[in-house]
């Protein structure tokens, strides 16, 4: 059985695509983008597989 880790993220909006490609070089899975606490910046929730 697969075990994971999760990352929630900020993200800027002028540099959307630099962030998510940087955390995929990293192993990262994109999961959702959701409306952040205060409406402004959405967030990002990450996974990948634990080592």
């Amino acid at each position: 059985m697969t075990k994971w880790e999760y990352a929630t993220l900020p993200l800027l909006i002028h540099a959307t695509k630099q962030i998510l490609d940087q955390w995929g070089d990293d192993g990262w899975e994109l999961v959702t983008v959701v409306p952040g606490p205060n409406g402004s910046s959405p967030v990002a929730y990450m996974k990948r597989p634990k080592e």
